[in-house]
C-alpha cells in the first residue's frame, strides 16, 4: 500500500477533523502521525511509537484534506509496521481472525451467547485486554450465508411483475450483518425483491478491514483475494455488487485495488454500490418507484464516518425525504468513536466513550422516536449511552413500504 504525502502543506485541517486528537492528548493527530512523520521515515528514522495505535482509521482526515493527501493510509502503514515489530496482543489476534470467530460463534450461537454474558467470562475479557463493561454482540444461528439459497429465492407473486427492468445484484453482507444481524440482511433482500431485483449471496469471507486495522496485512490480502475471485465472476456475468455496511463498502472500493494490485481489485472497486445509492440510481433511471406510506416519526440519523467519504447528500437521506410525515435530524459532525474492534479494546475505553457521549448528545437534541445508523458498530456504541431505540436505516424503508 503506497501513498504520497508531498502535497501536504501542513494546513492542519486534518487535525481539526480528527476526533481522537480532540479527546486524547497522547495522540499527536493525523498531520504529525502521517505526512510529517513520513518525511522522517524516508530518511530511515524510526518514528513509529505506541501512539500510532490511537488512530481509529475513521478516514475523516482523508475526507477533509483539500490537497488529496490520505493521512490515514500513511498512518495505517505505520500501524502495520508497528505491529510487525511487536508481539501481537490477544485482542489484535482475535479481531484479525474475527471472520472465523463469527462463524463458530453463530454455529454454536446458543452456547456462545450464554458464555459471553457470564460474569467470569467478562472478567477474563478484561484480563486479555477486552472491555468487560459493554455488551458483546449476540450471534445468530440462522446467518445469511447458512441459509442463503432459501433467502434469495424470488417470491412467486413477483414472477409476473414486469414493472421494472430485471436487475441482478450480488450482496456483500459482511461479518456483522451475516452473523449478528441477519434479519436486517433479510429485510434488504426482501426490499430488493420487492422491486423485482434478483439477489444472490455469493460465498464470501470478511472484507479484511479488521485484519488491516489490527496490523495483519497478509491476512487482509488473503480475505481480499478470496472475495475478489468470487465476486469478479458475478461482475463478468453482468451482476452489480451492493453493500450496506459502510466500512465493508469503503474497504471494497478504496482498499481492494491497492491491497490486491490486480484487475480483480479494480473490477470490484468499479462495480460496487452502496445499497441506497443503487436504489436511487434505479429510481433516477425510471426503473422503480418507491410509493412509500406515511411514517409519523422523528428520526435522528448518525452518519458513519466511512459513509461521509461517499459525498453529500447522503443517499438514504434522499430516499427518506420521499417518506411522508417523516422528520429527520442529520448528525454527521461527530464520530461515535467505536470504529469496530477499536472500541472493544480496554486501552481505548476513555477515548471511545468520550466520543460516544458527544455523538449521542447531539443525536438526542431533537428528542427522536428512533436513532438510525448504517454501521452496526455505530449502533452498538450509541446503544451504550441512550435508551432510544436504534435501528438500521433499512428498517425505516421496510416499514414505509409496508412489507
Amino acid at each position: 500500500m503506497k501513498e504520497t504525502f508531498e502535497n501536504c502543506i501542513r494546513c492542519t485541517i486534518c487535525v481539526e477533523n480528527c476526533p481522537v486528537f480532540k479527546v486524547n492528548p497522547e495522540y499527536p493527530g493525523p498531520k504529525q502521525a502521517g505526512p510529517d512523520a513520513e518525511r522522517f521515515r524516508l530518511d530511515g528514522i524510526e518514528t513509529v511509537d505506541k501512539w500510532i495505535t490511537h488512530c481509529t482509521q475513521c478516514k475523516r482526515c482523508d475526507f477533509a484534506c483539500p490537497y488529496g493527501v490520505d493521512p490515514s493510509k500513511l498512518i495505517l502503514n505505520a500501524q502495520i509496521r508497528y505491529v510487525s515489530k511487536h508481539k501481537k496482543t490477544i485482542p489484535q489476534l482475535l479481531f484479525s481472525n474475527f471472520h472465523y470467530i463469527a462463524r463458530l460463534g453463530s454455529f454454536f450461537s446458543i452456547i456462545t451467547n450464554i458464555i459471553t454474558s457470564l460474569g467470569i467470562i467478562r472478567k477474563l475479557f478484561k484480563l486479555i485486554g477486552l472491555r468487560s463493561d459493554i455488551p458483546f454482540p449476540q450471534f445468530r444461528f440462522k446467518t445469511l450465508q447458512r441459509f442463503r439459497k432459501k433467502s434469495v429465492k424470488t417470491p412467486e407473486y413477483l414472477s409476473n411483475n414486469n414493472q421494472l427492468k430485471k436487475r441482478k445484484v450480488a450482496f456483500f453482507h459482511g461479518c456483522y450483518l451475516n452473523s449478528n444481524a441477519p434479519d436486517e440482511g433479510r429485510m434488504i433482500i426482501a426490499i430488493l425483491e420487492h422491486f423485482n431485483i434478483t439477489v444472490a449471496i455469493p460465498n464470501q469471507v470478511c472484507c479484511g478491514l479488521p485484519a488491516l486495522g489490527n496490523g495483519d496485512l497478509v491476512k487482509a490480502k488473503g480475505f481480499a483475494k478470496k472475495n475478489s475471485k468470487e465476486f469478479a465472476k458475478y461482475i463478468e456475468q453482468g451482476w452489480d455488487i451492493i453493500y450496506s455496511c459502510t466500512s465493508c463498502g469503503h474497504t471494497l472500493i478504496y482498499d481492494y485495488p491497492e491491497i490486491l494490485d490486480t484487475k480483480e481489485g479494480e473490477l470490484i472497486s468499479q462495480n460496487t454500490w452502496n445499497l441506497y445509492e443503487y436504489l436511487l440510481m434505479l429510481k433516477d433511471n425510471g426503473e422503480l418507484n418507491f410509493n412509500f406510506t406515511a411514517l409519523d416519526k422523528v428520526i435522528s440519523y448518525h452518519i458513519p464516518c466511512h459513509l461521509r467519504g461517499r459525498g453529500v447528500p447522503y443517499p438514504a437521506v434522499i430516499i427518506f425525504k420521499e417518506i411522508p410525515n417523516l422528520k429527520m435530524n442529520i448528525q454527521d459532525i461527530d464520530c461515535c468513536g467505536f470504529s469496530g474492534s477499536y472500541g472493544f479494546k480496554e486501552k481505548n475505553k476513555e477515548t471511545t466513550d468520550t466520543l460516544g457521549r458527544i455523538a449521542v448528545e447531539s443525536l438526542e437534541e431533537c428528542k427522536p422516536d428512533i436513532i438510525i445508523s448504517d454501521c452496526g458498530a455505530c449502533r452498538m456504541q450509541i446503544s451504550n449511552f441512550t435508551e432510544t431505540q436504534i435501528i438500521d436505516p433499512i428498517q425505516v424503508i421496510f416499514d414505509a413500504l409496508e412489507l
